[in-house]
């Protein structure tokens, strides 16, 4: 599967969030300060996870479809992958 431009960029934001939530456990930030910046976190990635997921169910149910087969074990494996991302 090819990842757009946008998902990178996506990811390397939440990378920038993580080394800055680093930082302020380093200058010892207040605990709630930190918390937040992890929820941060945690929700970009939560929504590349989405993203990426749909982008690939969207693109298999397609194909599935094109085939003529059925698309319910697609979706299936696309729930899967959301369940284990939590």
């Amino acid at each position: 599967m090819e990842f757009s431009q946008d998902l990178k960029l996506r990811l390397k934001r939440a990378e920038g969030q993580v080394r800055g939530v680093h930082k302020m456990m380093e200058e010892e930030k207040e605990c709630k300060d930190v918390i937040s910046q992890l929820s941060a976190v945690r929700s970009a990635v939560d929504r590349t996870i989405a993203t990426i997921v749909a982008e690939n169910l969207e693109r298999c149910i397609q194909e599935q479809a094109d085939k003529g087969e059925d698309t319910t074990k697609v979706v299936q494996e696309a729930i899967e992958l959301l369940v284990k991302s939590r």
